[in-house]
């Protein structure tokens, strides 16, 4: 427990917060599109309009332009976890080479090529559209604030940085040594990111429709009728990008969990405050813990400061009311004057929280349903800023019913072991957070629980 003084200290830090996502707390938000309220017929419908069914929806249209594509949201563009994450956009579709070599070994070189162009095309499709979404392929930087992480961070591929060197580019004394992939991430404003793909999207033809939420998926005959309040689909394929919510296929509904992610933002810094920390390169860092922060310089200099807690509600529920953690905002705050005591003058501006699809294989699955006619692309893991455009080809290709380089993929033919029925789903999570909490106190030694997880390849963290 802090002493009350420091309690007292993060409360003011964080008293002006606005419960709101910074990235959509924007004036430039386009207005809402209207919801549908007719009986539409069309040749692919896609449910989500998060980055998975953005990206989904236009690749559709790129590869047939004559086709009839209707992108359906229950809230609106972005709402949801495409606006509410740390705007980091990865190259790897794996959480990273350690999940993805112990996973997918014979064709990770495979998956590491394919992670690359996936990076690339996004970064080409923003310059050549005119996307304004602050992008920035920076690299990101992760680093070792115990001792036994720097030597799981000399074994990596990519750059090592010892103290004096990781300090050197970002002056917090809670650095013992750092590993900087300099082109394998980018950081962005996923939001504009994706207000921009559907703006291209809806010039190529694609309609959208907000509000609406899918209350059921049936199939009849040729056709499926997806039903929303005041309208119908009938499409003769449909993707599902439903993220972290309910499935509308039953039996994916113990393959995912929605476990809550929060995140604060500061006001911008001063140049004499940036002066004080450094960060000339603007990579995004990660730390090294079981339970790790990621954290990152927007265009207008705020920190944005997020992660460590991973937080499952009873039931797989995804609620409004979870996005506000006030223990877990104030333990944020207390780890980022931790990170950066220089900055103890610096107060935030927002604070929220948003729910994570996450697997038991911590990154993405595939599939299809009803016939090959539905398919799906879930289980993120937080790498759907990226990842999410590569899932859209998955879709479209296993749609398309050709075998291709992307379908015959382990990782596209596999699927995670599913989650169990509560409580015992409530239950294991809660003994795996707690385990990895552990483990991060004890010079990352796993217990027999985490080393259980270990050998049956489940994989969690924050």
């Amino acid at each position: 427990m802090l002493p009350e003084t420091d309690d007292l200290r993060l409360r003011r830090a964080l008293a002006d917060a606005e419960v709101k996502p910074f990235w959509l707390d924007n004036p430039a938000r386009p207005a809402a599109r209207p919801p549908l309220a007719e009986e539409v017929d069309c040749d692919l419908a896609v449910v989500g309009g998060g980055f998975s069914g953005l990206w989904t929806a236009l690749l559709a249209k790129e590869r047939h332009p004559g086709a009839e594509v209707v992108l359906v949201d229950s809230d609106r563009i972005a709402w949801a976890a495409t606006g509410r994450n740390g705007g980091f956009c990865a190259a790897s579709l794996t959480h990273g080479e350690g999940n993805g070599r112990e996973r997918f070994g014979a064709e990770y070189a495979t998956l590491e090529r394919l992670g690359r162009a996936n990076l690339d095309a996004i970064e080409s499709f923003t310059a050549a559209e005119s996307v304004d979404c602050g992008f920035e392929r920076t690299g990101e930087l992760d680093v070792a604030t115990e001792p036994y992480q720097v030597e799981e961070l000399r074994e990596r591929r990519c750059e090592f940085l010892d103290q004096q060197a990781v300090r050197a580019e970002i002056a917090s004394p809670t650095y013992l040594a750092g590993s900087w992939d300099r082109d394998g991430v980018a950081i962005l404003d996923p939001a504009r990111l994706a207000w921009g793909i559907a703006r291209v999207a809806s010039g190529k033809g694609v309609r959208i429709f907000e509000h609406s939420p899918v209350e059921s998926l049936e199939a009849e005959h040729a056709k499926l009728t997806l039903t929303t309040p005041a309208g119908r689909l009938r499409a003769a394929k449909v993707a599902l990008a439903t993220s972290a919510f309910p499935p509308l296929v039953s039996r994916l509904r113990y393959h995912i969990v929605p476990v809550y992610d929060y995140v604060l933002v500061t006001e911008p810094l001063s140049p004499d405050q940036l002066g004080e920390i450094g960060w000339s390169n603007r990579q995004g860092v990660g730390d090294s813990g079981n339970q790790f922060h990621y954290y990152r310089l927007t265009e207008d200099n705020r920190i944005l400061f997020g992660g460590y807690d991973a937080i499952y509600h009873f039931g797989r529920h995804v609620k409004a009311a979870y996005d506000d953690r006030p223990k877990t905002f104030l333990r944020l705050a207390a780890h980022f004057y931790e990170t950066f005591p220089q900055l103890e003058e610096v107060r935030f501006t927002h604070r929220w929280g948003g729910a994570i699809d996450t697997s038991t294989r911590f990154c993405a699955f595939f599939g299809t349903a009803y016939g090959s006619r539905v398919a799906y692309s879930l289980g993120f893991t937080g790498l759907g800023v990226g990842a999410s455009r590569f899932g859209g080809e998955v879709m479209l290709d296993l749609l398309g019913g050709a075998e291709t380089e992307l379908t015959r993929l382990e990782m596209v033919s596999s699927r995670p072991l599913p989650f169990p029925p509560e409580p015992l789903a409530y239950l294991a999570i809660q003994a795996t957070r707690l385990s990895l909490a552990g483990a991060d106190r004890k010079q990352g030694r796993r217990n027999a629980w985490l080393r259980l997880l270990d050998r049956i390849g489940v994989g969690f963290d924050s």
